[in-house]
């Protein structure tokens, strides 16, 4: 039978539903899917060794949760799939705004509805999509939203006095009866709003503008936090996180493996831009290492973090570039070119937060930094160091290019290049074939020209080649006529 074909409370007990807690629900339904092997957080990647378990174990325990971490960790997706762990449906009061079991009525309004109609009480039904309220912490938030407050309104129309607790309207807390109340960013709460939550947690009564109201709130508590120390603004106080069972600590990902298949996941392209550009594992790969460079850069504050939301901002972003470039070539299909990474700095500028040096520096330097520092990374996982084999007694397989470039000559690759032209460009240049077929096992033709693309790079990156970025061209040339041609443009400049 369909349990929520019942209507009154007196069917209720005679199809003997037994009403539990969230926490017990929780739990319940926890051990059957462990038991059962069913799939649990799948769209959580990276997780399943480390914070998956700590958090299932939590919930085991049926203790309030604090998810801390730096931004772009997943913690507010955490606490919503954790809605997936309770009942379908549950049953309320038919007209309560506290979600009140009929089993074990809480408001005023649903203790004297059911001792006026006993079993025929209406009841309604739940659905676990409308047991979730998120509330993000910011320093207005006050004690009426999160708690209650007195409404004036209602004591006027219902001709009350202000000592009927009818006078009172509920905050988000109390009408999260019986769900997943999630407050994120937490230290951003004033210390006078997180205090009021110590009685709720641990005592589960309420104070409201004098009202001593003892409402054993069923509540499942989920808080997110960045780490204490990443700005001034604010802390956790103490007793309260005293009062919160588990903290668990998230983390990003370990792997660029894992951080791809995140970035993948959560990227928004649809199927037709996929068919019709085609972004080779060496893009990814470049692009997820942008990332690790920035977790690490002496420029970027690694208290702030670096979100996942770069890689991915950075991934939609890479398929945009080329699309722009095949509209304005009037092409149907196409492929991610390493002098396109540099169309991602506005994907990048906005994700991370500068100490002073960055500051210095300046934000759009530091982006190019750190595209630059992915290249170098993963050049030497295809070909060999060019620092290594400059120096080596072996015979160098760079040679004809860079001999090719102190002839005076240069490359050219304008960011709106057609293949053809793209193509022409990368060939011009004698033994960049010859290396690609020595050291990268065959592939199509377009992620050769990549590939040979990604040695002028590579090369510049070694401070082999110089590499300038113009406002339309990537240019490549000889690292020592560069040198002199910039000191001559500077004296010019000086002498005008």
């Amino acid at each position: 039978m369909d349990i929520t074909k019942v209507k009154t409370f007196g069917d209720l007990k005679n199809n003997k539903y037994k009403s539990k807690s969230i926490k017990d629900e929780l739990r319940d339904n926890l051990v059957f899917a462990l038991k059962n092997k069913l799939p649990l957080f799948n769209e959580i990647k990276g997780y399943e060794e480390t914070v998956i378990p700590q958090l299932q174990t939590a919930i085991l325990s049926k203790h309030n949760v604090l998810l801390l971490g730096l931004r772009g960790q997943a913690k507010t997706r955490l606490a919503r799939l954790i809605v997936n762990l309770m009942d379908e449906h549950i049953p309320v009061v038919e007209g309560s705004e506290l979600n009140d079991d009929p089993f074990h009525p809480l408001s005023r309004f649903a203790v004297d509805r059911l001792h006026e109609m006993k079993d025929d009480t209406p009841i309604t039904w739940l659905h676990r999509s409308e047991r979730y309220t998120e509330k993000l912490a910011t320093p207005d938030v006050s004690v009426a939203d999160l708690i209650g407050d007195l409404d004036p309104i209602k004591a006027a129309t219902q001709k009350l006095t202000y000592a009927d607790e009818r006078v009172i309207h509920f905050g988000l807390i109390p009408r999260s009866h019986r769900c997943i109340f999630v407050i994120n960013e937490l230290p951003d709460l004033q210390a006078r709003i997180q205090v009021a939550l110590f009685n709720i947690l641990q005592e589960g009564d309420i104070q409201i503008r004098g009202f001593k109201l003892r409402l054993p709130l069923d509540m499942q508590f989920i808080f997110t936090a960045n780490p204490e120390d990443y700005t001034n603004r604010g802390s956790i106080v103490t007793p309260l996180k005293d009062r919160i069972g588990s903290q668990i600590l998230t983390h990003y990902p370990k792997t660029a493996e894992i951080a791809q298949e995140i970035t993948r996941q959560e990227a928004n392209i649809n199927d037709e831009l996929r068919s019709q550009i085609q972004i080779p594992a060496l893009i990814e790969n470049i692009i997820e290492q942008v990332a690790f460079e920035a977790r690490k850069s002496e420029f970027i504050d690694q208290k702030s973090g670096v979100s996942a939301r770069l890689t991915i901002s950075a991934y939609e972003n890479i398929y945009s570039v080329v699309q722009r470039r095949m509209l304005i070539n009037n092409e149907t299909s196409s492929i991610a070119r390493i002098s396109d990474l540099y169309g991602l700095i506005a994907s990048i500028t906005g994700k991370v937060e500068l100490v002073y040096e960055g500051e210095l520096e300046g934000i759009s330097k530091v982006a190019v930094a750190l595209i630059g520092k992915s290249i170098r990374t993963l050049f030497i996982q295809y070909f060999p160091d060019p620092e290594k084999m400059k120096k080596s007694k072996q015979k160098n397989p760079y040679i004809e290019i860079l001999n090719w470039y102190s002839e005076g000559n240069n490359t050219d690759i304008l960011n709106d290049a057609s293949q053809v032209d793209y193509e022409k460009a990368i060939k011009a240049v004698p033994g960049i074939s010859e290396v690609v077929k020595n050291y990268i096992k065959p592939v199509e033709k377009r992620e050769i020209l990549l590939m040979q693309e990604f040695i002028l790079h590579g090369l510049a990156e070694f401070s082999q080649l110089s590499k300038k970025k113009l406002e339309t061209t990537m240019r490549f040339s000889d690292l020592v006529g560069s040198i002199f041609t910039n000191e001559n443009e500077a004296e010019e400049e000086d002498d005008n």
